[in-house]
């Protein structure tokens, strides 16, 4: 797929370019379907998910399945000084494990998984296109050492750094063991995915080798975040073993760090539109790499229907 040249493109989010943040308000829908029966989700949820930017589910998934999950994540957090050094990120400040990213072409029990009919239809239905897998990758946050996801949008990052033009992904967040209120869960700003924060500072090159283990350049300035919260208040995603967060592309997000003795673990896979494939960056003239953002290798998901038992 050839790029058009950068200086002849609308940009309609810029970001990381001007002296102050501000503000944009959403160009694109946020539900691209509209209802009809045999949905795979009922009105209500489906008018939470665009008020909201996010919908929280359980019992998606039976308890081999979440088992098969589990045995898969412990593997590949055991065998992680195995897998190429880029996909295995480290905690800041020491070597634990934090994240293993493009899951579903390492393991085929995950890739099944990114292709389970109960996710992919709800992400065509959102989304009202085929779709592929833009990124997935593991989050490990371990018990005491476990440290923050600093609040952002990941479209921002996305477009800037990726070249995805318009706002038409969805993220799928797996809890692998139960998420409280204690432990570091995944919070979301409820409504914060209608307004586009447009952040300031210009981005380093290759700098996601710094970014993936702590973000410092496309994150909300404190008066915005301040003014989300305040409108929507924060909406942290706990639950059991098996709960799914479905999460819009450009819902605020950010996770607290885990001092408890008890670990956080999901499984975060991206599914973006076909119609909505990565170009040249908006902002560096590099792009990332392709384990955090597929643009060349990659076909639409075709939707497995059945329960997971082995792969």
């Amino acid at each position: 797929m050839s790029a058009r040249p950068q200086e002849t493109r609308l940009d309609l989010y810029p970001s990381r370019r001007g002296a102050k943040p501000c503000s944009i308000e959403r160009q694109d829908p946020v539900v691209h379907s509209a209802h009809r029966q045999g949905a795979p989700l009922p009105p209500q949820q489906i008018c939470d998910y665009e008020r909201n930017g996010f919908l929280i589910l359980e019992q998606l998934f039976d308890a081999r399945e979440l088992e098969l999950l589990q045995e898969e994540a412990a593997k590949l957090r055991a065998a992680s000084g195995q897998i190429d050094a880029t996909l295995a990120v480290a905690e800041p400040g020491d070597s634990s494990l934090r994240s293993v990213f493009h899951v579903h072409e390492i393991s085929p029990l995950l890739r099944r998984i990114a292709h389970d009919a109960r996710l992919v239809d709800l992400a065509e239905y959102i989304l009202g296109d085929r779709v592929y897998v833009h990124q997935s990758r593991l989050n490990y946050k371990p018990g005491l050492s476990g440290k923050e996801f600093y609040w952002h949008s990941d479209f921002e990052t996305w477009h800037v750094e990726d070249g995805m033009p318009r706002m038409r992904a969805l993220s799928v967040s797996i809890s692998l063991v139960e998420n409280t209120a204690l432990n570091g869960p995944l919070m979301l700003i409820p409504g914060s995915h209608r307004r586009y924060l447009s952040c300031v500072g210009e981005t380093p090159e290759e700098h996601f080798r710094q970014s993936l283990r702590k973000q410092e350049y496309g994150v909300p300035d404190p008066e915005a975040l301040t003014a989300f919260a305040d409108d929507g208040g924060i909406t942290a995603a706990t639950g059991p073993a098996g709960t799914v967060a479905l999460f819009d592309c450009n819902t605020m997000h950010g996770s607290n760090g885990n001092i408890t003795p008890y670990p956080r673990s999901n499984l975060f896979i991206v599914y973006n539109s076909v119609s909505n494939t990565v170009e040249a960056p908006f902002g560096p003239t590099e792009p990332r790499p392709e384990f955090l953002a597929e643009r060349s290798d990659f076909e639409h998901v075709k939707a497995i229907s059945g329960p997971i038992r082995s792969v």
